[in-house]
């Protein structure tokens, strides 16, 4: 009885084995540098008629932040996830409790430009302050 059960498990364990073996290979999370981060208003045709995005629809202002992403995998990524931190004039937080601001579609290797479209409430005065920006996203294509 013991043999026979011995037997079973490792049968068991060699077909988990070759299982796991002919898996395809876990992409990597690729953490994306996002550099010469700047604003600006967005174009009229962008920008017309922006409210905030918490369904207050209260008055926004549209701005554009732009910058390079370099992504050293030598993989192209996609869908990066653009986390950061955007503050007004008075150091007080733009977007509450809410650090994930977008993403990039698609990313070849190397530093490519960028550009993030955000509403801002016209409340809060300017210049706005960007900081710890950051991006990371799967080389490859990642199914859903």
């Amino acid at each position: 009885m013991l043999r026979r059960s011995f037997l079973i498990c490792v049968l068991g364990m060699c077909l988990w084995l070759t299982t796991v073996w002919r898996a395809a290979p876990a992409l990597a999370l690729t953490q994306i540098k996002l550099s010469d981060l700047t604003y600006e208003a967005c174009p009229e045709e962008i920008g017309a008629g922006a409210v905030t995005s918490d369904g207050s629809g209260a008055a926004a202002n549209c701005f554009l932040i732009t910058g390079k992403a370099t992504n050293p995998s030598g993989k192209p990524v996609y869908n990066a996830d653009i986390f950061g931190r955007v503050y007004d004039a008075n150091g007080n937080p733009v977007m509450q409790n809410r650090n994930r601001l977008g993403a990039i579609e698609y990313l070849p290797p190397g530093t490519s430009d960028f550009q993030l479209r955000i509403s801002v409430p016209a409340s809060q005065p300017t210049p706005l302050q960007l900081k710890q920006f950051k991006a990371s996203g799967f080389a490859g294509q990642v199914r859903r």
